[in-house]
């Protein structure tokens, strides 16, 4: 079949492999004017490592594992709060990697053929038809294919045409600030998976290492207003959290602001009535955008990818409409979930005052070996 895949980010581009490799005639269309993914760390859940390795995309993603022994929670100051054993966490539900975003957008495309790509084409809308659709960029008609993928993120134009009476996505009041840097030297290992909350002002910073020599961090706090530019947001974390365990603020400090990234969570205001419509089907955070706190983004992407691959195996244009039904079904009961249980830890972790009192010192009570398997649970998800 001829397939238009509409969107480059990480999701669109292990979809347009795998539809090439199932032995369809693929062209991946892209916005911007070239193929790239801009960003700073990003982790790949071990099921979404999974569902690389069934596209046969996962072995130089892997090389990249968690460089970390333990994990887990802790307050601000440092404090554990919930003590986990990654190594043991992997080892029941499989290992997880972490590695820069632009990093992995080039090992997931580099099976596809460069003449399939098509950058500085700003899709609009898709006309279809019963014989095939229409793709059209900037009112007029580019493509016309047999299946439609729409891939094209949290702002899906391809989304808002299929469900006009969606509410499409909405903020959460919080903001996400990002970096990656060099590892300092003499850093505690203990403390270099896992996440720092504070139950007075609900906000968070989380850690991971890329790699033996580099570290991604990431924050999570309470948003009024538009978001501010890199600079004055760097400035607002490094006063809110000047009273936090030294290293947070250290990092902080040491990552320029160019290399700060910010932008206001948002998920989708609820879940769609499909992931299909006759001839497209809809994957990513075209599909269930949701809350960082789960890490999950990517990894259901690339479920939605591999189930997608595995629907339109051998199928010609005629069986296109019942293969996206059974896309449907067989993705969005489990994204769906995952977009609610991601929700439901933003509020748990944002919580301030008693309830977050009483969160932590719930916390506290729980054994290590309990914290690793509700570790290994959240990361299967």
């Amino acid at each position: 079949m001829r397939i238009a895949v509409v969107g480059a980010g990480l999701g669109g581009v292990a979809a347009a492999v795998g539809l090439h490799r199932a032995g369809h005639e693929v062209t991946l269309f892209e916005r911007a004017a070239e193929l790239r993914e801009a960003g700073t760390g990003i982790v790949v859940m071990p099921n979404g490592l999974r569902a690389l390795d069934s596209l046969d995309l996962a072995a130089d993603v892997r090389r990249h594992g968690l460089h970390a022994a333990s994990g887990g929670l802790r307050d601000w100051r440092g404090r554990p709060l919930l003590v986990t054993d990654a190594v043991q966490g992997q080892r029941k539900v499989g290992s997880l990697a972490i590695l820069d975003r632009a990093e992995l957008h080039r090992a997931i495309r580099a099976p596809l053929p460069a003449d399939l790509v098509r950058t500085g084409v700003p899709v609009d809308r898709v006309e279809a038809r019963d014989t095939g659709v229409t793709v059209i960029a900037d009112g007029a008609p580019v493509a016309t294919a047999d299946a439609v993928v729409a891939a094209d993120g949290i702002g899906s134009r391809l989304r808002a045409q299929l469900f006009p009476g969606h509410p499409g996505v909405r903020r959460t009041g919080r903001m996400d600030l990002r970096g990656m840097l060099p590892r300092p030297p003499g850093l505690d290992p203990s403390l270099l998976a896992g996440q720092f909350v504070d139950r007075r002002s609900g906000a968070m910073f989380g850690l991971f290492p890329v790699g033996p020599d580099r570290l991604y961090w990431f924050t999570d706090s309470a948003l009024d207003g538009p978001p501010p530019g890199a600079d004055e947001a760097r400035r607002r974390m490094l006063s809110l959290m000047a009273d936090w365990h030294p290293l947070v603020t250290s990092l902080i400090e040491a990552t320029p602001p160019g290399d700060v990234y910010v932008d206001p969570i948002a998920r989708l205001a609820e879940p769609l009535p499909s992931y299909a419509a006759d001839r497209i089907a809809l994957l990513g955070d075209a599909a269930h955008a949701m809350p960082p706190d789960l890490g999950q983004g990517a990894s259901q992407a690339f479920e939605d990818a591999a189930a997608l691959t595995r629907c339109l195996t051998g199928a010609g244009p005629g069986d296109v409409a019942a293969r996206l039904l059974r896309y449907d079904a067989e993705r969005r009961p489990r994204a769906d979930r995952v977009m609610r249980a991601a929700s439901r830890q933003s509020r748990l972790t944002s919580q301030t005052g008693a309830p977050a009192w009483l969160r932590d010192a719930l916390l506290r009570a729980i054994p290590s070996w309990l914290a690793t398997r509700q570790l290994a649970a959240l990361w299967h998800a």
